[in-house]
């Protein structure tokens, strides 16, 4: 009996020995989710193809905690029931950690699954304000301020930059879009400003002539659309087309080469709000050049996904831990300098240390106004 009790024990030594063994050798899964294809890939591929090169980086390094990082990606063409689905999927692959989702839509749609099974997640765009602040979800965090910051930039700008009088909000009826309208036209009214149209459209629609009738009719000094570039470049072109004279402006939705490409002659001029130049940071300038040695551009929101991605390294790393809630406390604990700058999350989630600044399309480039 006593030597089966030994042998028992040495079996059990050996098994969890080999267990660890085993462990140590296993990837860290890390997920990276957006919109792959479709006509908002634009915005999501940027972000993979950083994650995908923040991940190799610190594989040659020697990956984290002496493991390698092993991305799983997955395409959820920023729509919300497809990104339930996409977070399903993140879980059964065991993922510690993801870097998503873009669209503030398929965020909220996700949001449940990855809260029920204390998976933290740090998106690189969505602005949502309801988000964070709501606080349904404690292990979400983004690299992007929220829409109530821009929105506040947006109608100051919008009254004391365009010096507007009579505005006409526009929308595309979305969680991002609809959301950062509604911010804008609150900012608008409380400085006194008439809204003298608030109307949502259907996205993927190809004709808009009833809303560019509207409009024109009204005829405002300020366009300020909510929403995404399929439908602001044509939205854009139409009423150049019909001759309406008055400044278009936009969120972040919108900063992206694919207006310009589509929008071309017809969006020189139009405003749009976005994250503020970074292009300075020395971690910024490597990181844009090693990805365009690659083939590939930060485009509107790789920068934000390469700094989500080094945070989550750096809180794997000093918590010595790839277990959620830990992971989720350093995030919030830990300051560490990424490519937009050293930043921190505060209380709901949110980073400090990153803004807005407003941009316009001059000579086919999005160029920052100084004002």
């Amino acid at each position: 009996m006593k030597i089966r009790n030994m042998l028992l024990g040495i079996a059990m030594v050996f098994f969890i020995i080999l267990g660890s063994g085993c462990e140590k050798d296993q990837a860290i899964k890390i997920g990276v989710a957006g919109p792959h294809s479709g006509d908002l890939a634009p915005y999501g591929i940027p972000p993979k193809d950083a994650v995908m090169l923040a991940a190799d980086k610190i594989n040659e390094a020697g990956g984290v905690l002496g493991r390698k990082v092993q991305i799983v990606a997955e395409d959820d063409v920023c729509k919300p029931e497809v990104a339930t689905n996409v977070a399903s999927k993140m879980v059964a692959e065991e993922v510690v950690a993801v870097i998503g989702h873009v669209c503030s839509g398929a965020t909220i749609a996700a949001m449940g699954v990855y809260r029920d099974n204390n998976i933290p997640v740090v998106s690189p765009s969505a602005t949502n304000p309801d988000i964070t602040l709501k606080g349904e979800n404690p292990l979400f965090f983004r690299t992007i301020p929220h829409d109530a910051a821009q929105a506040i930039l947006q109608s100051k700008f919008i009254a004391e930059y365009l010096k507007a009088k009579r505005v006409a909000v526009v929308h595309d009826k979305g969680d991002y879009g609809k959301g950062l309208a509604n911010l804008v036209r609150e900012g608008l009214e409380k400085r006194g400003i008439d809204i003298i149209l608030y109307e949502g459209v259907t996205p993927g629609a190809v004709d808009y002539s009833a809303l560019i009738r509207k409009i024109a009719k009204e005829n405002p000094d300020v366009v300020a659309f909510g929403g995404y570039h399929p439908e602001g470049s044509k939205i854009i072109t139409q009423a150049r087309k019909k001759n309406i004279k008055a400044a278009f402006i936009s969120g972040d939705g919108l900063k992206d080469p694919s207006l310009i490409k589509i929008g071309g002659e017809f969006v020189e001029g139009y405003y749009v709000s976005s994250p503020a130049d970074i292009s300075t940071i020395p971690t910024t300038i490597e990181v844009t050049k090693e990805l365009k040695a690659r083939g590939q551009q930060p485009g509107n929101f790789g920068l934000q996904a390469h700094a989500a991605i080094i945070a989550v390294f750096n809180a794997i790393e000093k918590s010595n831990s790839t277990k959620g809630q830990d992971i989720g406390n350093m995030l919030r604990s830990e300051s560490v300098s990424t490519t937009l700058g050293n930043i921190s999350f505060d209380q709901y989630g949110d980073v400090v240390g990153s803004g807005f600044a407003i941009y316009q399309v001059q000579n086919a480039e999005f160029v920052s106004v100084d004002w």
